[in-house]
């Protein structure tokens, strides 16, 4: 039998810390092994109890929450670390900031999903509390089919792609900027990304982007044309579609119904396939769920190429092992050499 998630709750205001404790009380499959108010007693409770995960608050008196992260990690650097966090831009600034000092995950304080959505929080939380503490979501990867194998095998043959687009979702924000850090200025091919975060956070995530990347980093706006060495974040809360015809084309910012993701990995890569189909590069990276699996399905149809990252470097292996269980991956590389590798596609 798999033995419980253990997790500490470190927030300064006991109803909160009270809400989280109720709410992860609800899953048989957790177990609540400490709190504390403040960064120094989380310090001191990891060291006593030694959790799996830490749900840890940003504002607190005498120690905050990410000084906190910082030193845990220093310590304990297997933890995983929900931040919460405010939907605001303050808020967004914080979570990067903790994200950037080892946090692996966050949550907003408010009753919504990492794009904005209404969403029963304790259930949001134990899923993501499962999803870290590794209770049955990280499994080894199944022999790639032979498809995948003679994709890699003719990977040298293909030209350089007019179009890249990436998906990612929990550990997506640290995963990006390591990748979109290590391109050059003189990236003869756009990039679309679409990561699974909420509207308030998305503008200062391409801000703070922007300042550390050689290429060009901003928000997509609607009409936006894409152009070489230029990185569009699709805005949180709506999907990034686009329009046009041979290469050609034009962002198109919009709402589609009915979907659980906004922005959507899926829809993106579906319309990247339609303008650009052979000539594009899909990368997958670390995330809960199967988001992009059918949108890289949709682009193996026109030919396109499609990388995803491997189990090892991922913070969840989900997003990334539909890929490789369906076939559809041409090559799987640790997150440390996605990078490079799209560098040397100039």
């Amino acid at each position: 039998m798999n033995r419980k998630v253990r997790v500490l709750v470190v927030d300064d205001s006991a109803f909160f810390r009270r809400r989280v404790v109720h709410a992860l009380q609800e899953s048989s499959a957790i177990e609540v092994v400490g709190q504390a108010a403040d960064g120094r007693q989380a310090i001191e409770q990891t060291r006593l109890h030694r959790p799996d995960v830490i749900s840890m608050d940003v504002e607190m008196p005498n120690m905050d929450g990410i000084t906190a992260t910082k030193n845990i990690l220093a310590q304990h650097h297997k933890t995983k670390i929900i931040m919460f966090s405010a939907l605001t831009r303050e808020g967004a600034r914080a979570t990067l900031d903790a994200l950037e000092a080892g946090a692996t995950d966050f949550l907003a304080k408010t009753s919504v999903d990492s794009t904005g959505q209404p969403r029963d929080l304790g259930a949001l939380l134990r899923e993501r509390v499962l999803a870290l503490g590794q209770y049955g979501c990280v499994v080894p990867a199944s022999p790639r089919p032979l498809a995948a194998a003679v994709g890699r095998a003719h990977q040298r043959h293909r030209r350089p792609p007019r179009m890249v687009a990436i998906g990612a979702s929990t550990g997506g924000p640290v995963a990006l900027q390591k990748i979109l850090t290590s391109l050059p200025a003189n990236l003869p091919y756009p990039v679309l990304v679409a990561v699974h975060m909420p509207g308030a956070f998305t503008t200062t995530f391409a801000d703070r982007l922007n300042g550390l990347c050689k290429v060009s980093v901003r928000e997509a706006a609607d009409g936006d044309v894409p152009k070489p060495g230029e990185v569009l974040i699709a805005p949180g809360g709506h999907q990034m579609l686009l329009t046009g015809r041979h290469g050609n084309g034009r962002i198109q910012i919009t709402d589609v119904p009915d979907q659980v993701y906004r922005p959507c990995v899926d829809l993106t890569f579906n319309a990247v396939a339609e303008v650009y189909g052979d000539s594009a590069l899909a990368v997958v990276l670390t995330g809960m769920g199967a988001d992009g699996a059918k949108g890289a399905a949709v682009l193996k149809r026109y030919g396109a190429q499609v990388w995803s990252q491997d189990a090892d470097s991922c913070v969840v292996y989900g997003m990334p092992q539909a890929i490789e269980k369906a076939g559809l991956s041409d090559q799987v590389l640790s997150l440390d050499d996605i990078g490079p590798q799209l560098a040397r596609l100039v």
